[in-house]
């Protein structure tokens, strides 16, 4: 019985190998290149980031109620000549307010009575009531400034026109003289509401 070689060796020449009836095996089978699992791989990673954009797509998209998104007020820039300015005063004038009791004089010829003997001063007063309420007037309720500073009582009954004793109602004025003794040149007249109220005086013109 003669000898075969080992597996997969080839006999040397003459050895009259193969027997007849002999099939060599079958060649090992190629291994696949890792080249086509790759390429499969970024394929399929590329179909689903495609669905993924898709879907994401639509979930935006239905959000979205197609009305454009209401603007924000804007606020107005203040004006470049009021910023910082002050503002402006009020043009109402104060109002000027009135004095309750005024009083007028003027020089007047002296016109004596039959009391009024002698050397006399007389001065023409009006007195007004501005006042809401009523004042007396009489004539000891004046006295009579002169240019030297010296004043002077009224005299009674001494003038023709002394000026009456009378009450003023509010808005009303009387009108009559005050008389001083002797000759001298009268400055200002000073009336006192009731002899102890309040004075007004006024100069002679």
């Amino acid at each position: 019985m003669s000898q075969q070689p080992p597996y997969g060796q080839q006999p040397p020449p003459g050895y009259g190998y193969p027997p007849p009836g002999y099939a060599p095996p079958p060649p090992p089978a190629p291994r696949k290149s890792p080249v086509g699992k790759i390429i499969g791989f970024s394929c399929l990673g590329i179909v689903g980031l495609v669905v993924i954009l898709v879907i994401a797509g639509l979930l935006i998209g239905g959000g979205d109620s197609g009305k454009p998104a209401p603007k924000a007020p804007v606020a107005a820039a203040p004006s470049a000549k009021n910023e910082g300015a002050p503002a402006a005063p009020s043009a109402k004038a104060p109002e000027k307010k009135t004095a309750a009791i005024t009083v007028t004089a003027q020089k007047t010829e002296f016109k004596p009575t039959i009391m009024g003997d002698g050397d006399y001063t007389s001065v023409s007063v009006t007195v007004t009531n501005n006042s809401k309420k009523t004042i007396s007037v009489n004539p000891l309720y004046f006295a009579i400034t002169d240019t030297a500073g010296t004043k002077h009582a009224a005299e009674l009954m001494a003038d023709e026109n002394q000026i009456d004793t009378v009450e003023l109602a509010p808005g009303e004025n009387v009108t009559g003289s005050v008389t001083g003794k002797g000759k001298w040149t009268p400055k200002s007249v000073t009336y006192t509401d009731g002899l102890i109220g309040d004075s007004v005086r006024a100069d002679v013109s």
